[in-house]
Parts: structure tokens; sequence; C-alpha cells
């Protein structure tokens, strides 16, 4: 391979603001497009080489084998592109199948590039020919970007922009419906900064009442100085069962003291706690229950501390994805004024359902 930009790129990051900024609020303007929800990918193709490369520079390329076939099918022979694999079901974006994606079987890998393949939308051209793109400002890498995909088809896409706010802030709205994360914003008359937090990000945030129904200890935690990593919360589902919803996280280390004590007359024995079966192999496969392995986690330890599920905190969240929170949720409050028991789905705002393929024509 033997590109004017060549791995490893790290790709350009965006910070977070609350509210879909104006267009006069960077010099130059600004171009609006959608957070797409899935893996981050530079992809790297010199004719019959193509390089999936992740947002950590690690390689992608062997795990979607579907995305080198249609990058040789549907590219141009010598380009580099800033972009996202996502996998979409029935018009909306599923995170969870894209991860399932990474195995280490080959053939696993092999028989999900065909059962749910994957695709890739574009966002930014670093290279195209002998040509690099890196130091042009975005105005003209998405011309050229547009330029050098007008021939392209499913599943290689470029995401759709626009420089008014005020259709940003309806995308923002809508496309949540789709699966997607929210809006992110370019300066127009930026070059592209690899690592660099030049970009704007827009999220969904909401809040919501959950159970605190057990922790688990912080990486730096010792029997002298016990430390709090994460709060499990629950949610009950229509059933009346206690279903595991995600984790709080991100205290100060003092706070992190301050709840392994406050937390201490909850600890009950797990045999007579809700999620007591998590030791049980047909509980971890469900993916329902807290403390299973994963080809995420390794060896790593997912044990936690049993509490008596009364009391309730609220957090603030992105979105769900199924019957989780997408993302790690932020603690916001205790809630001593809350039931248990209503800490239900249904309080939950039910999103609109939105087609992907409107997004993407």
């Amino acid at each position: 391979m033997d590109l004017p930009v060549m791995p490893p790129v790290q790709p350009m990051l965006a910070k977070s603001v609350k509210g879909v900024p104006a267009q006069d609020s960077v010099d130059g303007g600004l171009s609006y497009e959608p957070k797409w929800d899935g893996f981050r990918c530079i992809v790297f193709r010199d004719g019959d080489e193509v390089v999936l490369a992740s947002r950590s520079t690690k390689e992608l390329t062997r795990y979607f084998p579907d995305v080198v076939a249609a990058a040789k099918a549907e590219l141009p022979d010598r380009i580099v592109l800033d972009g996202e694999i996502f996998l979409a079901i029935n018009g909306r974006l599923e995170f969870d199948a894209l991860s399932q994606r990474i195995h280490p079987a080959d053939s696993r890998v092999q028989m999900l590039a065909t059962e749910t393949p994957a695709s890739f939308v574009a966002f930014d051209l670093l290279a195209i020919g002998d040509e690099s793109l890196m130091d042009q400002p975005f105005a003209v890498r998405r011309a050229r970007l547009e330029k050098a995909l007008a021939k392209s088809g499913d599943p290689i896409h470029v995401t759709r922009t626009t420089t008014d706010a005020v259709e940003a802030e309806q995308w923002f709205n809508t496309f949540e419906g789709a699966g997607l994360d929210g809006i992110v914003a370019k300066a127009l008359s930026k070059s592209y900064a690899p690592n660099g937090r030049t970009m704007l990000k827009i999220k969904h945030s909401r809040t919501a009442d959950v159970v605190v129904a057990g922790y688990r200890l912080h990486k730096t935690s010792t029997d002298e100085r016990p430390l709090l990593g994460s709060l499990l919360l629950g949610l009950y589902a229509d059933n009346g069962d206690l279903q595991h919803v995600g984790v709080a996280a991100s205290f100060t280390e003092a706070r992190r003291a301050e709840l392994i004590d406050e937390l201490k007359p909850l600890i009950v024995d797990t045999a007579d706690h809700p999620w007591g079966q998590w030791q049980d192999a047909s509980a971890h496969a469900s993916s329902r229950l807290p403390g299973g392995q994963s080809r995420w986690t390794g060896t790593k330890d997912l044990s936690f501390v049993t509490l008596d599920p009364t009391r309730v905190a609220e957090v603030g969240y992105e979105h769900m994805e199924g019957t989780r929170f997408r993302h790690t949720a932020q603690f916001k409050r205790w809630r001593p004024d809350r039931e248990p028991k209503s800490c239900t789905y249904e309080q939950l705002e039910e999103v609109a359902k939105y087609n992907l393929k409107d997004v993407l024509s």
C-alpha cells in the first residue's frame, strides 16, 4: 500500500455542546450532519489492498470482509475515507448486532458477514489518487467527497449534510427514530485535525428514575480503602422482574469512598437478591444480568456487591439500545420520594420510529 495518507491516522474528534450551534457561531460557517452510532472507521484503499482502521487505529479489516468487498467494488482505486461502519435491521441502526461482528472465530465472522452484512457511510475525504486533502478546508473536502463517490452504491453511502441550522434541529428530533445518535457540526473552513476535538456534537440527553441494585468495586480499590466503581441499575419489566438496564459511574475518588459507607447498610446476601442467579451460566447467556464474562471483558472481574433494591436514583442517559442504556448513565441525585416499584420502562420517552433509508436518501 502506497497512498498519500497512510495508516495509522487518528480520526478527528468532537466535543459536546448543548443545542445545535448557530451558523454564525464559527468563522466561515458550519456544516451539519447526522451523528452515526456505529464503529468509527478510516478506510484505506490502494487497488486490491484495503485496510479498515478503528478510532484507536487498530485494524477492523478481518471482522468486516463484507465492507472490504464493498470498498473494492464501489470505491475509487486509491482513496482514504473517514466514516462509520454501521449495521441496520428493519430500517434502524442496531449497535448490539454490529458488536457481534467482533469475534475471534473466522467462521463466525464469515457467517455474520453473510447473515447481517454491514454498511459504510463516508463523511470525510482525506486522500484521492496521489493527492492528500488533509490540509484543505472541509468545504473543499466535502465537495470532493461527493464527486469521488458519485457512482458508489449500497452498501457504501455518503452522509447527508446541511448548512441550515433549522433543518439540523429537525434532523436531531427526527433521525433518532432510525437509531442515530444526534448531530455533528463541522467548521467549513477548517482542515482535518487528527485526534483534535475540533468538531461539535449534540447528543440526546434524558433522565430516568432507576433502582440501584448493586455496585462493583473500582479497579484501584483495596481492602484498606475500598472504592466504588459503578452502580448497577435496574428497571421493572412488565412481568415484574427487575431488569438490569446499565451502570452509572464517573464519581470522584472522595465520592467513591463515601458511597461505600453510604450503601453498606443495604448489602444483602446474593441468594436473597433478584439478581442472585447471575452465577448461573444460562443467566449470563441471556445478557439480562450483570456479572457475566464476554469477548469485550475477557477475564475482567465483573463480580458485584448485591444491594437491597430499595434505593432509587435519578440518572441521565442518552438513548436506549433495546432494553438497556446505550452508554454509561450519569448519576444525578438520590430520589427518596420514589418507590422502587414505580421505576418501570413506561417512564422512558418513546422515540418516534424513522426509517434509516430516509436518512440515507
